[in-house]
């Protein structure tokens, strides 16, 4: 068995980052720990996840122009994560809250309910729900029992 493990996230600061991720989107802080780059220079190995998800974000800071020239723009403008929420409702109205910026109302699909907004750094993320449409949710996959 095999699974995706972490996926990396550029940004400009560790601490900003943590706080935002933790403090606003409620995820958990698995790893917060010392490092070394491979030339020796000392970072941090953080790891943020979603309460309750399997694949976690290493937050990298950036290093060097080249890295710095892509904090915001790691996915070239297009949504790059997608947030999977229980209650879309309560998840929406407790990120406006805090301040999260929304560049999309929320809608409707036919794979569930999904608004657009950014992180700190400017990266598109898919806030997504239920279609409450649906009487069934789509990630429950079991197949009905047969006689």
């Amino acid at each position: 068995m095999s699974h995706l493990e972490l996926v990396a996230l550029v940004v400009r600061d560790y601490d900003a980052a943590i706080r935002f991720f933790v403090d606003v989107l409620q995820f958990e802080l698995v790893e917060d720990t010392p490092s070394l780059t491979n030339d020796g220079r000392p970072k941090r190995w953080v790891v943020i996840r979603p309460d309750g998800g399997q694949t976690g974000i290493l937050l990298a800071r950036a290093d060097g122009d080249q890295q710095t020239s892509v904090v915001g723009e790691q996915f070239a403008g297009r949504v790059g994560m997608f947030l999977r929420v229980d209650d879309f409702d309560s998840a929406y109205q407790r990120m406006v809250a805090a301040g999260v910026r929304f560049v999309s109302p929320p809608r409707d699909q036919p794979f569930g309910r999904l608004a657009v907004f950014l992180d700190l750094e400017g990266n598109r993320w898919d806030l997504l729900g239920r279609d409450p449409r649906r009487t069934i949710d789509p990630r429950d996959r079991r197949r009905p029992s047969r006689p």
